[in-house]
């Protein structure tokens, strides 16, 4: 049973960091590019960042370059975002992902979380 579930988000002030958490089950962790999406009401999905199956190679959105990090930690089948300087406009689900191709494409994401709400006040 595939299973990706994230944790860390909630409500920080402008300027503020959280750090996301995505543990993954069900597939070859290891074998799998890994990304995050995120999602706000009346918008559509967008691209964040990703990160290759073995941790070599990262790739982010323009909003998200210098701002954010992805890792991954293949021994706990797991990866994260870590967000620092955020916005209000940073305000959205993210939503962690996996795929076997290394893509900024939700297309070509094969499975998906849930999602933690991240909400930046102004």
């Amino acid at each position: 049973q595939v299973d990706l579930v994230e944790s860390g988000g909630g409500l920080v002030q402008t300027g503020g960091s959280l750090r996301l958490s995505c543990t993954s089950s069900g597939f070859t962790f290891s074998r799998y590019h890994m990304g995050w999406f995120r999602q706000s009401p009346g918008k559509e999905r967008e691209f964040v960042g990703a990160i290759t199956s073995n941790g070599d190679t990262r790739y982010y959105a323009d909003f998200a370059k210098g701002r954010f990090t992805i890792s991954r930690d293949n021994g706990k089948s797991s990866h994260y975002l870590q967000m620092n300087s955020l916005k209000p406009e940073d305000t959205a689900m993210y939503v962690c992902a996996a795929s076997t191709q290394y893509s900024i494409a939700a297309v070509d994401y094969t499975y998906w979380g849930q999602g933690t709400q991240v909400t930046v006040s102004s």
